[in-house]
């Protein structure tokens, strides 16, 4: 039931980010990298009422967008340079790298059913 709310929730959510980005009369890479997070999370809602298994890149991957959303924040409204951009960088590297180590111990060492993973 919860899953089901958090679905709705993100429909509702895109829903309304999208319809702010149309009276803005356009979109920032920041606004549309919010959508991709929308999108990641629904897609992580329905793979799991798909194989009631829920899939952890995922939340690897909108914590990765999201991190991007905040270096794309750093640097462009506020103009700083120096370990703020260190900081989120190595971040993004690290989740990168544990997507890397997840992908391979999915090959390594497959689930009973593949489409848990996220892949056919």
């Amino acid at each position: 039931m919860a899953l089901f709310a958090i679905g709705a929730t993100t429909v509702w959510s895109a829903g309304v980010a999208f319809i702010r980005m149309v009276a803005q009369g356009g979109a920032s890479l920041a606004d549309i990298l919010l959508l991709f997070i929308y999108l990641e999370i629904g897609a992580m809602v329905g793979i799991y009422f798909k194989t009631t298994q829920l899939p952890v890149r995922y939340l690897v991957y909108v914590a990765i967008t999201a991190l991007g959303r905040v270096l794309i924040e750093i640097v462009g409204a506020e103009h700083r340079t120096g370990m703020d951009i260190l900081v989120v960088t190595g971040a993004i590297l690290l989740l990168s790298f544990a997507v890397l180590v997840l992908r391979f111990g999915s090959y390594k060492f497959p689930s009973k059913t593949p489409a848990a993973d996220g892949q056919k």
